[in-house]
């Protein structure tokens, strides 16, 4: 029981980070490689697989090849995805981020 009271402080201690949990909401939607959350945060990819590192650490998140790239998605498996689920709907709605890569051409750059 502590030990679960301790797995979920550090799951919230992740989500307390509004990059970490915009990703989540966007993961949550669908599946992204660095180079799109690099587009979307305008940050350094160091920066991005830093935050992408953290969760997967967690459990939050899985990662598959797909060629050469790393393609992230949300581990619907994790103790605690139903929690992570139902904390992304305070979230606003990550669908503009997601409408402007493709409106750039950038949400498929991975293929």
């Amino acid at each position: 029981m502590e030990q679960q009271l301790v797995n979920t402080a550090q799951v919230l201690k992740l989500l307390g980070d509004k990059t970490r949990l915009a990703m989540v909401g966007l993961l949550l939607e669908d599946e992204f490689c660095v180079c799109e959350f690099v587009e979307i945060f305008q940050m350094s990819q160091p920066s991005i697989s830093q935050h992408l590192r953290k969760l997967k650490d967690s459990g939050l998140i899985q990662e598959k090849r797909k060629k050469q790239w790393v393609i992230y998605s949300l581990n619907n498996q994790s103790e605690h995805y139903a929690m992570v689920k139902d904390i992304l709907k305070y979230l606003p709605n990550q669908a503009e981020k997601v409408a402007e890569l493709e409106k750039r051409g950038l949400r498929i750059s991975c293929d």
